[in-house]
């Protein structure tokens, strides 16, 4: 797997990021999976000369809220169409004072406070592949592309950190302030509700998964700030939506210079390696 091997970058737009303007020569996919179908079509095109596919989180219309997004499809859906990497851009409430609306957040880690999502692509199903698949999460974002993002972020001037802790609540309401505090002690940077179960499915299925995690509002921690609202955090995304693009287009095509080979044979050798087949 040298540079010019076959690298193909799955996006899932979040809020404010899911235009399909991004991509050239692109056609609609409607695609089935042994999970239902995925939020919308896979629209497949090209960014830069690279195979790019496009898929709206939250479906075109952003009718699907957090809690009903169908992850496995979506994830199954990328990994057959035949994605190596995802990059993903969140919506996300900022926990600490440091990160101001506007920012990006590299994430490298998350804290799961949802309930009621599946988070396996083996979950016992006839059309799901067999097996039980305890995969490891003490990594669960790819630093290779994450460094990639890092570099470009600064190379355009964009503010970014380049690491943090997501937490991941169900949704769709936002924390009581209670809760907002709690989190802040816990250790989290960001908050936000998607990133689970997204990530472990992308580990499950072997892929370079990537969030670009923008900061819309400092959630509702904070004594004297008026708390997150849709209007604030839209006006925000609109804003932010630009910087994202620009890094996304910025770091496919390096992303092609690299060579990925390790770093692709490592991900689907723990993901092979996790799965524990039933005795006959």
């Amino acid at each position: 797997m040298t540079a010019n091997m076959q690298i193909k970058i799955g996006i899932i737009g979040g809020s404010g990021l899911d235009d399909p303007d991004i991509l050239e020569e692109r056609t609609e996919k409607y695609v089935d999976t042994p999970y239902g179908k995925p939020s919308d079509a896979l629209i497949v095109g090209k960014i830069k000369n690279v195979e790019c596919v496009l898929l709206a989180r939250h479906g075109r219309q952003h009718t699907i809220m957090p809690t009903d997004v169908n992850y496995q499809a979506n994830i199954w859906a990328l990994r057959e169409e035949g994605c190596t990497h995802l990059l993903v851009t969140t919506a996300c409430g900022s926990l600490r004072e440091e990160i101001q609306p506007g920012d990006i957040v590299l994430i490298d880690q998350f804290i799961d406070r949802t309930t009621k999502r599946a988070q396996t692509l083996y979950d016992g199903r006839s059309s799901s592949p067999p097996g039980v698949c305890h995969i490891p999460m003490a990594d669960p974002f790819c630093t290779q592309t994450r460094e990639v993002l890092l570099e470009v972020a600064r190379t355009l001037g964009v503010k970014c950190h380049a690491r943090g802790t997501v937490l991941t609540i169900e949704g769709p309401r936002f924390s009581s302030r209670a809760e907002s505090l709690m989190f802040r002690q816990w250790g989290a940077d960001v908050i936000n509700m998607t990133s689970v179960p997204e990530v472990v499915l992308a580990k499950e299925a072997g892929l370079c998964y990537a969030s670009i995690a923008m900061a819309t509002d400092f959630d509702c921690w904070r004594e004297h700030e008026e708390a997150v609202c849709v209007d604030n955090v839209l006006k925000t995304m609109k804003e932010n939506a630009n910087k994202a693009s620009s890094i996304l287009l910025t770091a496919i095509p390096q992303i092609c210079k690299q060579d990925w080979s390790q770093t692709i044979k490592s991900l689907k050798m723990t993901a092979q390696s996790s799965i524990m087949l039933p005795k006959h």
